[in-house]
């Protein structure tokens, strides 16, 4: 027996209603869309399942999606503020070492202008 018929989406909801309200067992609905008993009962089973997670709402994969959300954030800030610390402290070592030369054992750290290099103290990589 070949591939059935690939049916467009509204089809199969038309009769997977039709299945659910009664109308229509199973077997007839396959007979007449020309797929299989098999085809029609998955349909329905995914059917309800979606019907399922649509009306979970926000107690479903929202409320799980919002938190990690608000969890990606609060980490967004903590690491935008280490970065701001990091930065304040660069600048204040590269003022203090001003005019002295690079300190040995250091390397160099550039701007994104390359014009202004600061130097600190660390293993080369």
């Amino acid at each position: 027996m070949g591939r059935p018929p690939i049916l467009p989406t509204d089809q199969k909801f038309a009769l997977v209603l039709r299945v659910l309200t009664g109308e229509l067992t199973a077997a007839e609905a396959a007979r007449n869309a020309g797929v299989s008993e098999q085809s029609v009962s998955n349909w329905r089973r995914q059917f309800i399942e979606g019907a399922r997670v649509g009306l979970a709402g926000e107690g479903g994969r929202d409320t799980e999606d919002a938190s990690r959300v608000a969890e990606l954030t609060q980490e967004n800030a903590t690491l935008k503020a280490t970065i701001g610390e990091l930065y304040i402290e660069l600048r204040k070592y590269g003022r203090s070492t001003a005019g002295r030369g690079p300190v040995r054992g250091a390397r160099p750290v550039r701007s994104q202008d390359s014009s202004n290099s600061l130097f600190y103290p660390g293993t080369a990589c």
